[in-house]
């Protein structure tokens, strides 16, 4: 592998990048940066943050550059919703997924995504505070939505690095 290339919107993904690149001594790119120091049909390791069940960057990255594995980065616990997010990003089978949580702060998004997530916690606050029987899965989205979290750590890029490590032996 050449490189790992991140697309973020809060700044989680590049946390994650950064923290990536220490541990396998590769080069980190934010895409922007990549265009003009990546070779096109490079092998990476790309990130992503999580929009609606989708990695965003992914599809333009796929384009450009061979992509040995994805992490995904959002607001849910690590290791959560790969199927669903494979399918709608359309990663291929054989291309290792990951889903890594992240930090959330409403306040960090950026235009539309500010305005369409300030919309979104509001109407599913309101129906988790409604909701008499929550899941510890709700609770836990509940608090995050009303709170905030920090949550890139070190320790979520265990199977990512587990993963990366196989594939040096090979």
């Amino acid at each position: 592998m050449e490189a790992i290339i991140y697309t973020t919107n809060t700044g989680s993904a590049e946390q994650y990048a950064k923290m990536l690149a220490e541990q396998t001594g590769l080069s980190v790119f934010s895409m922007e940066e990549a265009k003009s120091e990546v070779e096109e049909g490079s092998e990476i390791i790309y990130l992503g943050w999580i929009m609606a069940a989708q990695v965003k960057g992914y599809k333009t990255a796929a384009k450009k550059y061979k992509i040995r594995a994805v992490c995904a980065v959002g607001m849910e616990k690590t290791g959560t919703r790969t199927e669903e997010i494979r399918k709608k990003t359309f990663v291929p089978a054989e291309v290792p997924l990951f889903t890594l949580q992240g930090n959330f702060n409403v306040k960090k998004l950026h235009g539309f995504y500010r305005l369409m997530m300030s919309m979104m916690v509001k109407m599913v606050t309101k129906q988790l505070v409604a909701k008499t029987d929550r899941t510890q899965r709700e609770n836990e989205m509940l608090e995050i939505m009303l709170q905030g979290g920090e949550n890139v750590r070190k320790e979520n890029l265990a199977e990512v690095l587990d993963w990366y490590k196989r594939e040096q032996m090979l």
